[in-house]
């Protein structure tokens, strides 16, 4: 397959087809990635949309100076965050029905245990330790990448990664040893 550079080159040139390939290679780890942030699938499905329109309707934001991969996984962060805001906001207003027990009662049955145990692990670790580690070892990008959407250098993902790895030995205790 091409990279998605290259495709999105041929779309711009008016291969519509391209941009069919550039959904089909992103569009899944793409949405997987924002559903860590919104922990709503329908949600993250629908903020990924709104990533690759944005690739349509403002052609030349994208300026080919990093991967495609990266631009995407950027824009989908910024807009993932902006979506927790608002619905924070929009929480505090509804004071919403649904306790959070209940929301990480829902969370625990459809999760195995072992999952279950890493995401807690996670979640006690600070936002940017939890992200270096959701880049660099679920999305498989580099410490370049990483840095780049983190706005941080390849050293700095590094010593996150370090004290991600040191937080979650600590906060697993043995058990967490055969998961790490």
């Amino acid at each position: 397959m091409e990279s998605g550079e290259s495709s999105y080159r041929r779309y711009l040139d008016g291969d519509e087809s391209a941009f069919e390939e550039i959904m089909l290679a992103y569009r899944d780890s793409l949405t997987f990635f924002i559903h860590r942030y919104v922990r709503d699938l329908d949600a993250a499905e629908d903020i990924a949309i709104d990533v690759f329109t944005d690739l349509v309707v403002h052609p030349k934001r994208y300026n080919f100076e990093t991967k495609l991969k990266t631009y995407l996984f950027m824009l989908g962060r910024s807009r993932a965050l902006n979506y927790i805001k608002w619905r924070q906001r929009r929480q505090k207003l509804e004071q919403s029905a649904m306790l959070p027990e209940e929301e990480e009662l829902s969370e625990r049955l459809h999760a195995s245990e072992r999952r279950e145990v890493v995401r807690q692990a996670l979640s006690q670790l600070p936002l940017s330790m939890r992200e270096a580690v959701e880049l660099v070892y679920f999305q498989g990008l580099s410490y370049q990448e990483t840095g780049k959407i983190l706005k941080k250098n390849a050293k700095q993902v590094d010593n996150l990664l370090y004290r991600a790895k040191g937080a979650l030995r600590s906060l697993l205790g043995k058990e967490g040893e055969e998961l790490l």
